[in-house]
């Protein structure tokens, strides 16, 4: 029986098992996860407002053992892709110790590492670098703002690619809502700084301005963070900017374990998005936000990647099943509540990567509907890959 060995836990690495396992691979299907739970992302911005709450987002791994994947919790540091050897420090919820797995098929999908190693002062004062990706840092974000009563609070955005194109503005919107709700935002100033020429994702950058214009929100876009100090930031012009409230996402990058392995350098290498095997390795892909993909990394994508990559190896396999899939979606950004209801209001936006250049759309008028959109689009992912 073939071994299939999959690297992440996630979107892409479970939409991989699942369809694997519905084109009648027989194959020992093992996923190797860092956490025995996933977190999920998209609406993760929503618990600084009390909209969204961690048990509504944050899922097990019991269904899907239960589907005839094996979990494996741990860590992932060492991939020798010659011998075909996978090796990890096993989790908490594992035997522990150092494992190592055997491959016919090897799936990297580990998602990203946010990695500020390159910013000075960043080691010092990491403990002042709240955002809304971990579940650690959101509660912190959230608490702060609900309690602070003046001050300025940072948002940064780093070069693309990073993971959900439009969650650091969504941060700075959903923040200005908090802020209105408590009846302080006057005495808040609020400054998005972006390390890109417009805020992401582009197709909405003019709307989201206009919103930033009526909210008072100072965007100041093509400036890097290079250097965190107690309460400042600088930027790569020299410019500084004091703090209170630092809601930052640092650079993404693949583990370090890709590019000690030859299989990429800041992604994992891959032939073209339809076929995800690395260059030299017939038998390693890459699928989600780790993929060297020239598109957004988002949950659309990732799914999408993953099924472009589960049908490779069905084929490769000489199976006949194929997942229907193109390179195409729809989403929705928080663009908070100009009166300071805690009633998100979004709005929509999506590329079709099917045509050349991409065609883009968009409805600029935020609405309460296109947030609650969201939240059932999210919860069926979650129904469909953990099985509730």
């Amino acid at each position: 029986m073939k071994k299939v060995v999959i690297v992440g836990g996630g979107i892409a690495g479970l939409t991989v098992a699942k369809t694997l396992l519905e084109g009648k691979m027989q194959a020992e299907i093992t996923v190797v996860n860092n956490a025995p739970h996933y977190f999920a992302g998209p609406s993760r911005p929503l618990l600084l407002t009390g909209e969204q709450s961690l048990d509504r987002i944050v899922r097990g791994y019991e269904e899907v053992a239960r589907r005839g994947v094996k979990v494996v919790v741990g860590t992932v540091y060492s991939v020798d892709p010659a011998n075909r050897r996978v090796r990890l420090v096993g989790g908490y919820v594992s035997d522990g110790g150092v494992m190592e797995l055997q491959y016919d098929y090897l799936v990297v999908a580990p998602g990203v590492v946010l990695d500020g190693s390159q910013i000075t002062g960043y080691d010092k004062y990491r403990g002042n670098v709240l955002n809304v990706y971990d579940p650690g840092r959101a509660r912190l974000l959230r608490d702060k703002v609900w309690s602070a009563e003046r001050g300025t609070v940072v948002v940064y955005a780093p070069k693309v690619p990073y993971r959900c194109a439009p969650a650091p503005t969504e941060t700075a919107l959903l923040i200005d809502a908090v802020l209105r709700h408590r009846g302080v935002r006057d005495k808040f100033k609020i400054i998005h700084i972006d390390a890109n020429d417009k805020t992401q994702p582009p197709v909405i950058a003019d709307v989201v301005g206009e919103i930033y214009k009526k909210q008072g929100i100072e965007v100041v876009t093509g400036q890097e963070i290079t250097e965190i100090g107690e309460n400042y930031v600088v930027t790569r012009s020299g410019e500084r900017y004091q703090y209170d409230i630092l809601a930052m996402l640092e650079p993404n990058r693949a583990p370090k374990f890709v590019a000690e392995a030859g299989l990429g350098g800041q992604w994992v290498e891959v032939r073209s998005p339809q076929d995800l095997r690395h260059p030299k390795f017939d038998d390693v892909l890459a699928a989600g936000d780790a993929a060297g993909l020239q598109f957004p990394k988002n949950q659309e994508i990732a799914f999408e990647s993953a099924l472009f990559a589960a049908n490779k190896i069905l084929e490769m396999e000489g199976l006949p099943h194929r997942a229907s899939v193109q390179y195409a979606f729809l989403g929705w950004a928080y663009v908070g509540n100009p009166e300071g209801r805690l009633q998100t209001l979004s709005v929509m936006f999506g590329l079709d990567f099917t045509t050349q250049p991409p065609k883009p759309s968009k409805d600029p008028q935020p609405k309460r509907e296109y947030t609650e959109r969201k939240d059932s689009w999210e919860q069926s992912y979650l129904k469909n890959l953990f099985g509730h």
